[in-house]
């Protein structure tokens, strides 16, 4: 890199972090989701409105650092054991609200809009996702997060992580050849299965080894060290074993969530101040990549080229919002139950945020997704993570009231 370039990069990257963290923090004092401003950072940012910037292959590779982080905190925040609170019901609400809106976002792509099986796939898949964070986020500021409602759409939101992970490295590998192959899937779930029963494992003991350093160590950051580490190994793992990076970082998150338990009854010694370490350390490392990935997406995104003319791209974004909302609805309504607690399980399960996002951007840059169809996924993907948190406080006002 030249010494322009070099000074151009620096102050690239000052104006992302800034803008980032202006719009994040607008978003978060109107009680709304931070995601949705840090996008809208990269759009106005990006050839959609200023055309300041466009995503160098710097920027690039840290917004892929940002994703592999982001999936190590979802692990991190993963409660396995909250699937034991809340028993078959989680389950179906998770399998549902992942299988309809798939099911409904495919078929409506490739037989009413005629688009290829491989882009249907993308299209779908981004539909399955579940932001629990933004969910969690606002049953919190209701004080609704001990009810019976919240454990369930924790519990459906622990399958919907574990699901959507793997549908997301089943698509990475299709898109890695150009087709669908079915013998290649079922290798790549089994290789997937398998680091996620001996990665985990792993990381657990080699978590023992780090807390071990880590009283003895005469150093500041030896924690974070390590653990950015292991995150990066088993991100370089996952790739080799034909998965995605962002799985071992997720992997990564799960072995080390204070909530983790081994499989197969096994257990090693835990140290739940250890673990709250590693959280509070890892949190600012955290928050500076991650807003990376979500502004790089808004610059990724041209909405100039777009020809809003065009009926398509209006019936697409309103048909996919449809279905995004009523697939989520539908997995929670099947269940049993008064019907109120049921239609907030299934408003709290509908805000796609951060992880639709990367099923949109691996889709973008694999080349499958145009740019009309990927914006249609950013609308979609943004609207439905603005309206469940407002539709959900709503609805918990009405209750009260009647």
């Amino acid at each position: 890199m030249e010494a322009q370039a070099v000074h151009q990069f620096f102050f690239q990257l000052m104006v992302i972090l800034l803008t980032a963290r202006l719009f994040g923090e607008l978003f978060a004092r109107l009680k709304s989701p931070p995601v949705v401003g840090e996008l809208l950072a990269g759009v106005i940012l990006g050839p959609s409105l200023l055309g300041w910037m466009e995503p160098s292959q710097v920027i690039k590779l840290l917004a892929e650092i940002g994703i592999i982080l982001l999936l190590f905190e979802v692990g991190l925040d993963t409660d396995i054991r909250q699937l034991a609170k809340t028993g078959w019901q989680a389950l179906f609400v998770a399998v549902s609200g992942f299988v309809w809106p798939f099911v409904f976002g495919f078929g409506l792509s490739h037989w009413l809009f005629d688009r290829s099986l491989l882009e249907s796939l993308f299209i779908g898949g981004t539909l399955t996702a579940t932001s629990i964070g933004i969910t969690v986020r606002v049953l919190t500021d209701l004080k609704r997060q001990h009810s019976r409602e919240a454990q369930v759409v924790l519990g459906a939101a622990v399958i919907d992580d574990i699901l959507g992970v793997v549908l997301l490295a089943v698509l990475y590998d299709f898109s890695r050849v150009g087709q669908i192959n079915t013998a290649n899937a079922m290798q790549v779930i089994g290789f997937i299965a398998m680091f996620f029963v001996l990665a985990p494992l792993f990381a657990k003991a080699i978590s023992l080894v780090i807390r071990q350093f880590a009283k003895i160590s005469q150093t500041d950051g030896l924690i974070p060290t390590l653990i950015v580490s292991l995150v990066l190994f088993f991100a370089w793992l996952a790739h080799e074993m034909g998965a995605p990076e962002l799985l071992g970082g997720f992997a990564a998150g799960l072995a080390l969530s204070r909530r983790f338990f081994l499989p197969f009854g096994m257990a090693l010694h835990e140290d739940a101040d250890f673990t709250g370490r590693i959280e509070a350390q890892m949190r600012p490392i955290i928050q500076l990549f991650v807003p990376i990935f979500f502004v790089m997406v808004g610059l990724s995104l041209n909405l100039r080229e777009i020809d809003w003319t065009s009926p398509f791209i209006w019936w697409f974004s309103v048909s996919l919002f449809a279905v995004a909302i009523f697939g989520k609805l539908l997995g929670a309504l099947l269940i049993r139950g008064p019907w109120t607690e049921r239609l907030a399980i299934g408003i709290a399960m509908i805000p796609r945020g951060e992880v639709g996002l990367i099923f949109a951007e691996l889709g973008r840059t694999s080349g499958i997704l145009n740019n009309d169809i990927y914006a249609a996924l950013i609308i979609v993907i943004a609207m439905t993570t603005l309206l469940s948190p407002m539709l959900l406080k709503g609805y918990y006002r009405y209750l009260r009231l009647a």
